[in-house]
């Protein structure tokens, strides 16, 4: 039999809501959790443009080590030039020593304005190849910051 309730007893509803300190506890932990994945977040996106930094200092020491592969390999005289201009460098060795500072110029000593920033530097020493004492290594380095790239390539004399 059920009982009727009566004045002053209270009925057992149920509640339909969330209280003041639930709400405030829900806050909280949301809060937490969205600034833990924004930190993840941030650290993923700074380090997103490494990348594309590595490919630009590979581009960069490929087109130097090309440029200076396909030059003569016996020394010929040249004059000096001014700035970070090559256009008279007309052999392998004339490259030795060669560097720039925060900045990758042309061939004609044409600053690449996109390329600031970027540094490089270029060695060409005498060496034996697998026998061949005819050999120059070039090692061509390129760096951004603290971040460092180095290519290393071989020139023979194989052509008069």
């Amino acid at each position: 039999m059920a009982v009727k309730p009566t004045r002053g007893m209270r009925t057992s509803t149920p509640s339909l809501g969330f209280t003041l300190v639930e709400m405030v506890l829900c806050i909280v932990i949301l809060g937490v959790c969205l600034s833990g994945l924004l930190l993840l977040f941030a650290a993923t996106s700074k380090n997103n443009a490494d990348p594309l930094i590595r490919m630009q200092m590979l581009a960069i020491a490929e087109g130097m080590l090309e440029e200076i592969a396909i030059k003569p390999y016996a020394p010929a005289a040249h004059t000096a030039t001014a700035g970070c201009a090559r256009d008279t460098f007309n052999d392998v060795s004339d490259y030795n020593g060669y560097s720039t500072s925060n900045k990758i110029c042309e061939v004609d000593g044409t600053d690449v304005l996109l390329l600031t920033g970027y540094s490089l530097s270029v060695s060409v020493q005498t060496a034996t190849l697998a026998g061949i004492t005819e050999a120059k290594q070039i090692v061509v380095t390129v760096s951004r910051g603290s971040d460092t790239f180095t290519l290393r390539g071989w020139r023979t004399n194989y052509a008069s």
